[in-house]
């Protein structure tokens, strides 16, 4: 992992003053990478005044809020776990492009009546540069509900924000990426507690027997499978490829298809073929600070 040393102890310096500047802040928790940094260096801050929080619903796996519980705990951070219910919303369930807005739309609403409950200054959430590239309507919502990025303020890329995790000790520096379940489901089809509980079972299988980075993508009675490039082979073994028919047709597929290409972020964002409407509005902006300056 080539980076400049230099350059990310500058962004560092920057997030870490943007942290102390904005005094307490109630952190958007995944468990991933990135909000996992976020949080960790907040902590190293602010101390008791930086506090996780995490939804829980349908769409995001059990395991990912198990992980997320005990990185918290371990670090000793305070820790809020609260419902979501995104599957309520009937312009997220109808599935159109704009479905991740109105989730995180309701998302960031729900943080932010949590924050000011706690007296909590300020609510973010762990975007990095690299978010600006691909279609998130999220970050339009973050901004029109005063939620801040403060890894886009400072900076940071995927890259570093792993480089500088592993640097820190943090056991989440290495791990693959995560989205919400909804986006294995094309947009068009109805997102249902049925379909999210397939995807689930089916991504728990794969990975229990060690696929490391992997999408089960819910084409109706069709299961197509992406893995990273060497994992094709490995669910291609003969045992494994017949335990994963045998699995998936437990849990309803009909059918059982891997994609040749392998995993690809944001691959189902190609129907769209619209540019990233954000592109530029979050780069380098200063959100926080702003928010701070007011």
């Amino acid at each position: 992992m080539k980076v400049d040393k230099d350059n990310i102890a500058r962004k560092k310096e920057d997030l870490i003053r943007l942290l102390r500047d904005a005094g307490s802040l109630l952190v958007a928790f995944s468990g991933g990478v990135d909000s996992s940094f976020l949080l960790a260096v907040a902590h190293e801050t602010l101390g008791e005044d930086a506090v996780a929080a995490t939804a829980v619903s349908e769409i995001y796996p059990v395991r990912e809020k198990d992980a997320a519980t005990r990185f918290a705990q371990e670090m000793g951070i305070e820790h809020i776990l609260f419902r979501s219910d995104e599957t309520r919303l009937p312009h997220f369930v109808s599935n159109g492009p704009d479905r991740c807005y109105h989730c995180k739309k309701s998302l960031f609403k729900k943080l932010t009546e949590i924050g000011k409950e706690r007296g909590i200054k300020h609510v973010a959430h762990g975007a990095n540069v690299d978010d600006l590239k691909d279609y998130r309507p999220g970050l339009r919502a973050a901004g029109e509900t005063g939620i801040v990025a403060p890894l886009i303020d400072a900076g940071f890329s995927k890259q570093e924000i792993r480089f500088l995790s592993k640097e820190i000790g943090l056991s989440a520096w290495d791990k693959p990426a995560m989205a919400c379940l909804a986006t294995r489901i094309p947009y068009g089809s109805r997102i249902t507690a049925e379909k999210l509980k397939m995807i689930d079972e089916a991504e728990e299988f794969l990975l229990e027997r060690g696929v490391r980075q992997c999408r089960v993508r819910h084409h109706g009675s069709v299961a197509r499978i992406e893995v990273e490039g060497p994992g094709i082979e490995v669910i291609m073994a003969d045992d494994l490829r017949e335990a994963i028919v045998q699995k998936f047709r437990e849990i309803g597929f009909l059918h059982i298809a891997v994609d040749l290409e392998g995993y690809i972020s944001g691959g189902m964002n190609r129907v769209l073929k619209i540019e990233p409407p954000q592109k530029g509005l979050f780069q380098r902006a200063k959100v926080l600070q702003k928010c701070i300056d007011r």
